[in-house]
């Protein structure tokens, strides 16, 4: 009937996972071990109906083994499936922690240069040049989700204000930010950094 032995099946499989692998695909090999091995299973069904000496089982047994058969190997083939799925959510969700630590190191050092240039700004002391510059860096910032906060006026919040002084003042609400004394940075949800600023109470009269 031509049929391949056990062994040779086994060399071919063995040859086209060794040549799925000599190209380097890191992330494709476990799909191609799972492949092979689904391959397997199929020679596996070839193989046990093509033992069979002719007329040694009926036709409802060759169908009722080949049925066995076949929901075995259903059930290995789900197995594989679903280990291929959690390995490549794995493989997703450390590719992701992994890009994510990497921006939250870049964005860290940009804080104090993003600081920098706000105080140039508010001081008025930018060059053309540096003006240029700093509309980058505020484009690098924004493109990282890097965003500010605190302004005069907000509610003061424990969880994003530190509050370093008390200021009596009648053109800001008790509890609110009368002052910025450095703003806070967020990276997403994440706060990176509490704002310092200094929270109105009532002016004594």
């Amino acid at each position: 009937m031509g049929e391949q032995s056990n062994e040779e099946q086994a060399d071919g499989g063995a040859d086209a996972l060794a040549a799925r692998q000599a190209l380097g695909d890191d992330q494709s090999a476990p799909l191609d071990e799972w492949s092979v091995a689904a391959q397997a299973l199929i020679d596996e069904a070839k193989l046990a109906v093509g033992e069979q000496p002719d007329g040694e089982l009926s036709v409802e047994q060759r169908i009722a083994q080949l049925e066995k058969l076949l929901a075995e190997r259903t059930d290995d083939l789900q197995r594989l499936q679903a280990e291929y799925i959690n390995y490549k959510r794995r493989v997703d969700r450390d590719r992701a922690v992994s890009k994510q630590h990497g921006v939250n190191s870049v964005v860290k050092e940009l804080v104090p240069i993003v600081d920098a240039v706000a105080a140039a700004a508010e001081h008025e002391e930018m060059t053309a040049g540096f003006k240029a510059v700093a509309a980058e860096i505020d484009k690098l910032a924004v493109k990282l989700g890097l965003t500010s906060f605190a302004a005069l006026g907000d509610e003061f919040d424990p969880n994003l204000h530190e509050a370093l002084l008390q200021i009596p003042t009648a053109d800001y609400p008790p509890m609110t930010i009368a002052q910025v004394i450095q703003r806070g940075y967020k990276l997403g949800e994440v706060t990176l950094r509490p704002a310092r600023v200094a929270v109105a109470v009532t002016a004594d009269e």
